[in-house]
């Protein structure tokens, strides 16, 4: 069964930055589009950023200029690099594929920017 684990949030002023980890237990990034979605409380989970198994990227426009999204199959990992953050990227972080996959849900990574 595959799992997704996500890594990396914790407690960042604004402006500061953070680097977020997605591991998968099995190899399912060859081949799937793979995403960073967040949950802010009180609100539904939006979508954040993709990454094609071609490396081609998009991101949503809350996030364009501050957010990069990486993969590395090899490693079985996508990577999201926060740039320039704000109190409204205050959210739990989840990966998982795009369209998202019910079943790779996993327990998310807490972000918190607040000074």
């Amino acid at each position: 069964q595959v799992q997704l684990v996500e890594s990396g949030g914790g407690l960042v002023q604004p402006g500061g930055s953070l680097r977020l980890s997605c591991a998968a237990s099995r190899s399912i990034f060859n081949g799937y589009i793979m995403g960073w979605y967040r949950q802010a409380p009180g609100k539904q989970r939006e979508w954040v950023a993709l990454i094609g198994s071609n490396s081609v990227t998009k991101y949503a426009d809350s996030v364009k200029g501050r957010f990069t999204i990486s993969r590395d199959n090899a490693k079985n990992t996508v990577y999201l690099q926060m740039s320039s953050l704000k109190p409204e990227d205050t959210a739990v972080y989840y990966c998982n594929t795009v369209p998202s996959t019910d079943a790779f849900w996993g327990q998310g990574t807490q972000v918190t920017v607040s000074a």
